[in-house]
């Protein structure tokens, strides 16, 4: 009977080695995928400060009346964006970025300079893994031309570092970013314009 059991008995811990050398593996995989995945949003905060916050006051651009307020806050992941946008045509969609230049001075808003773009990616949507720092969602305005939305962005930071977006500008465009046309998404003119500064 002695004899039975102990064959069994080391059948059985061999399959738990096994299974446990298999669910290792999965495990590294996937913390591999984690850490690549997260590696530019450690980027952005390594030189940030957790809960710095930052702010822009929308002006009016290009002959418009849309104005309104962006705040960055620093988190974890990224920076969390909150715009309240006013003056915008009804139910109409629009590009929004933060420039590279925190110049809103043109009646354009060309002098904002092209997308903050630290890393030399190209133009894309933010969830995707080439992006500019810079590129945001589209907004979307309501049936009264408001528009409120609230983002993570795990490539900027409110710090020091080369991805901070103190000093850059918030442009919204007038027209929607298609995410493909380089390097701008083809959104159209510059219709406001906010210079970010620490708050």
């Amino acid at each position: 009977m002695k004899q039975v059991l102990i064959p069994l008995a080391a059948c059985v811990a061999a399959t738990v080695v096994l299974a446990g050398c298999s669910g290792s593996g999965k495990s590294a995989s996937a913390s591999s995928s984690a850490t690549g995945a997260s590696a530019s949003a450690s980027a952005a905060s390594s030189s940030a400060t957790s809960g710095a916050r930052a702010a822009a006051a929308l002006q009016p651009k290009s002959g418009t009346n849309t104005a309104g307020t962006v705040t960055f806050q620093q988190q974890p992941g990224g920076v969390l964006m909150t715009a309240a946008i006013t003056g915008l045509p009804p139910n109409t969609v629009h590009g929004f970025h933060v420039h590279e230049k925190g110049d809103c001075s043109a009646p354009d808003a060309m002098s904002a300079g092209g997308h903050f773009n630290p890393g030399g990616k190209p133009h894309g949507q933010m969830t995707t893994p080439d992006h500019h720092a810079g590129d945001m969602n589209n907004i979307t305005a309501d049936s009264s031309g408001n528009a409120r939305v609230s983002m993570l962005l795990p490539s900027l930071s409110v710090g020091t570092g080369a991805n901070s977006v103190i000093g850059r500008a918030v442009v919204v465009h007038k027209d929607p970013d298609d995410y493909k046309t380089q390097p701008t998404g083809n959104a159209g003119g510059r219709i406001a314009c906010g210079v970010v500064a620490a708050s």
